[in-house]
């Protein structure tokens, strides 16, 4: 492939679950993603060493756990993640979340058909024709529904999804760095949203699988609500607010440290023989 790709995977607390997400990594998936990028932040159980073992058991897969500097919340585990694409010269980069509720192999025939490369963005939908849920309560499916209702509203376009765990997005879209002053929290996609409206990004949704088993959830029902309505309807009163500053706390920049990477496997490798 010309274009060079690359597969993050933030995690956090998700050590039952982590292993089942590196397992969906075959060669099907390597066919298209140069390297995975497994970011860990912070987690206060098992992750860090589950993904440690199963970078040393299976070598021959392109991994590379990183570790944050800070909690940095999932919207700053993404600003890393974006930050090292632009840095490393990716052309595409590729979200999937660590808690195995969705699979990347949904993925598989849009990057066939080059879908990718007619859009800035090509986000997971969970609630459009052809999407599967699984375990996903009625109550939690119409409120995202509504959301998405009232995004549209709001942004003059259709909207599938707020925020799935599965999303693409073309590097060259993320280089001015638009994204720096948005929350650091679960908001982050949902402002990412409401940013593609303004700066006139071009969004493709495309049908995907999930689902609810074992996994934590660490959304906050109500508060979380009454945030996203009010920062769809302030976007509504004022586009301009998109630049504003949303985050708590104010950081210069998102850092991390390798903890372990493919490249060193090979090296430990040639050290033994």
């Amino acid at each position: 492939m010309s274009e060079r790709m690359l597969l993050f995977i933030p995690a956090y607390n998700c050590e039952k679950q982590i292993v089942r997400v590196l397992d969906q990594l075959d060669k099907k998936i390597f066919a298209y993603f140069e390297e995975t990028l497994v970011v860990n932040n912070r987690s206060t159980d098992g992750t860090e060493k589950v993904v440690l073992e199963y970078i040393q058991a299976h070598p021959d897969k392109p991994i590379r756990l990183m570790r944050n500097t800070e909690n940095y919340g999932l919207g700053g585990s993404q600003k890393m993640s974006f930050h090292y694409a632009i840095d490393h010269g990716y052309d595409y980069v590729c979200m999937l979340h660590g808690d195995d509720q969705g699979n990347i192999h949904d993925f598989l025939p849009m990057l066939h058909r080059g879908i990718y490369a007619k859009y800035d963005c090509v986000l997971g939908a969970r609630f459009m024709p052809g999407s599967k849920l699984e375990g996903y309560s009625r109550f939690r499916t119409f409120g995202n529904v509504v959301y998405n209702f009232i995004f549209a509203f709001v942004t003059r376009r259709r909207i599938f999804d707020l925020g799935s765990g599965l999303n693409m997005y073309k590097v060259k879209m993320l280089k001015d760095g638009f994204f720096d002053k948005f929350p650091d929290n679960l908001m982050f996609n949902y402002v990412m949203i409401l940013a593609s409206h303004y700066y006139k990004h071009s969004i493709r949704f495309y049908p995907v699988s999930w689902r609810e088993d074992d996994q934590v959830s660490n959304v906050k029902m109500v508060s979380q609500a009454i945030t996203v309505l009010k920062m769809a309807f302030g976007y509504l009163a004022d586009r301009e607010s998109i630049k504003k500053e949303y985050r708590e706390v104010i950081r210069e920049s998102y850092t991390c440290e390798q903890i372990r990477g493919f490249s060193q496997l090979s090296e430990d490798v040639e050290k033994e023989e």
